[in-house]
């Protein structure tokens, strides 16, 4: 299993990832289909604050996870929301695991203070495997967004990457 960067070339197993979860699921609420260069052209203007990490198991794409702007009024700076998306033949390996570890380092190194995870609900593996990383349960939207004809909540957990109650520090960039 190798974890990294993601690579321009690696656009277009994300599309199809994402696209997967999209169409079948309610785990992502987009409901329109995304291009490779759709998702590239968004990753760009924010690829040197909130990192894109890639799992390969033997040269095969099996998932990735990504940090992104929460919210947007500079107090929420030191907070990014995080996501990952696994490939159905990788699942139950250990890979939303390997990549939201690397995640969580390369966030903590560059500053940031904690982490937020949406989750749409019910979705037990998703809670069990945030949970287990530490992330605490914060609250939940009830009716948030509506998909695949019905109503569905979505609970928010936390993970704090910094200890203490210090004031932060300025951000630092994540090399591309």
């Amino acid at each position: 299993m190798l974890i990294r960067g993601v690579k321009d070339s690696d656009f277009e197993a994300i599309a199809s990832l994402t696209n997967y979860f999209i169409r079948e699921t309610v785990i992502h609420f987009g409901t329109v289909e995304i291009t490779a260069e759709e998702m590239r052209e968004q990753w760009k203007p924010t690829r040197d604050r909130y990192p894109f990490l890639v799992c390969d198991i033997d040269g095969r794409f099996a998932g990735y996870c990504k940090a992104y702007t929460w919210r947007s009024r500079e107090a929420y700076q030191w907070t990014p929301e995080c996501g990952v998306y696994v490939e159905d033949w990788a699942r139950r390996r250990g890979v939303a695991r390997a990549l939201y570890t690397n995640l969580f380092e390369v966030l903590a190194s560059h500053g940031f203070h904690s982490v937020v995870a949406g989750i749409a609900l019910p979705n037990e593996a998703s809670v069990k495997l945030h949970e287990s990383l530490g992330f605490v349960a914060a609250g939940v939207v009830r009716d948030a967004g509506w998909k695949c004809g019905r109503w569905n909540d979505v609970g928010f957990w936390q993970r704090l990457l910094q200890p203490g109650n210090q004031a932060p520090q300025p951000l630092r960039s994540t090399p591309t």
